[in-house]
């Protein structure tokens, strides 16, 4: 009889299948994490606001303050110091996160595409049985404890004496928050935004890591582009979920394609954070990718993506050095007389240098470069 020839090592890998799409069931994985670390299995856990940590809005909110004043306190801290390298623990924080957010996009897929592919999108989106099961649950709760690791992000920001921006600080404080409210607000459709997101950090996360290393990246450009994408499609979907919530609870008459599960509130804060984050990315691309546009709108949407947050030691500089320059520009002397024959500079006026900031009738102006203020008292040096 004769025996059989032993199987190939890719005919023993198992074959991917919609319930296991990467071949292996990666519940048990995770389960065999959570359990030692929490204290019981994973599919015991249940979100009680109140209860779960950092489930409430005080402590959520009070995070996102304590966040605040360590990264302002910080640069204050780092002002007068020499920046800090950290490339060991830079590295290690975004390799991490990388691979926190494949895996937690992982879990979503196995979770999910059984539910698309049987129950279709509109169950997946607005039924509470298709986008608000247990499981999905815990990754919900999960993904919303990263937000606040996430919020390193800035800590190294400082240490290493980078500006710190109004989107980076924005966006990393009110993500926090959304993950917070849209997890009170059992929304069904949350896992869209978070899927997209998680696939946008893979890739970003990424890009910092191999940055760190040294490596030159080709591609840096699309990072801020699959952002934009991502939002844009975030916003379509929450905008119909949102409108057919809204529509069948009010409006029935109106077309609507049923409920959909989820607080308004939850709709809301979804709709509003979401929004600005479209127009304060699209503001960044622009800015740091299309500085040859010329328009009224590009040009205001460079402006604000570029501004820089609110420094008091600048706007005290400024008027120190805008007090001295009409001093010199005057002729005043210590003993505070002038000649004549000089003008002493109006003080309606304005000078504005690329990096530094001007001083409009005793107002500190942000610090831009080439920055055009639109008004007719504001000079503006090229």
């Amino acid at each position: 009889m004769a025996t059989q020839a032993p199987s190939s090592f890719y005919e023993q890998l198992p074959l991917p299948t919609l319930d296991r799409p990467f071949g292996i069931h990666l519940w048990p994985l995770l389960d065999k994490v959570w359990t030692p670390i929490v204290g019981y299995p994973v599919s015991e856990f249940r979100f009680v606001p109140g209860v779960t940590p950092m489930s409430t809005i005080k402590q959520a909110g009070i995070f996102v303050i304590i966040y605040y004043t360590i990264i302002f306190g910080g640069r204050e801290w780092m002002r007068n110091r020499e920046p800090y390298k950290l490339k060991g623990l830079f590295l290690a924080h975004n390799l991490f996160l990388t691979l926190i957010s494949a895996g937690l996009l992982a879990l979503y897929i196995e979770e999910l595409l059984p539910t698309v592919v049987r129950g279709g999108i509109f169950h997946a989106i607005c039924d509470a049985e298709g986008g608000w099961t247990q499981p999905l649950v815990v990754l919900y709760y999960m993904t919303y404890l990263t937000k606040y690791l996430e919020l390193l992000d800035t800590v190294f920001l400082f240490l290493k004496k980078k500006p710190l921006t109004f989107l980076h600080c924005y966006h990393h404080g009110a993500t926090a928050l959304l993950c917070y409210t849209q997890l009170i607000g059992s929304t069904a459709v949350s896992w869209v935004p978070i899927t997209l997101n998680l696939g946008v950090h893979v890739v970003m996360y990424w890009y910092y890591f191999q940055s760190a290393r040294g490596v030159r990246i080709w591609w840096k450009e699309w990072v801020t582009r699959f952002q934009i994408i991502q939002f844009i499609i975030d916003l379509g979907f929450v905008y119909f979920a949102s409108y057919t919530y809204f529509t069948s609870t009010y409006f029935p008459w109106m077309p609507n394609a049923g409920k959909c599960a989820g607080e308004e509130f939850a709709a809301f804060a979804g709709i509003g954070i979401l929004s600005s984050y479209l127009v304060l990315f699209i503001s960044f691309y622009l800015a740091t990718y299309k500085k040859g546009g010329k328009s009224q709108t590009r040009k205001s949407l460079r402006r604000m993506s570029q501004a820089p947050l609110p420094d008091p030691h600048n706007v005290a500089s400024a008027v120190a050095a805008h007090s001295n320059g009409n001093a010199k520009a005057s002729g005043v002397k210590a003993n505070g007389s002038a000649p004549r024959s000089r003008k002493a500079y109006p003080s309606s006026r304005a000078v504005v240098n690329p990096g530094h900031t001007a001083v409009l009738n005793g107002c500190c102006l942000p610090s831009l470069a080439k920055f055009d203020v639109r008004r007719p008292d504001v000079e503006v040096i090229k």
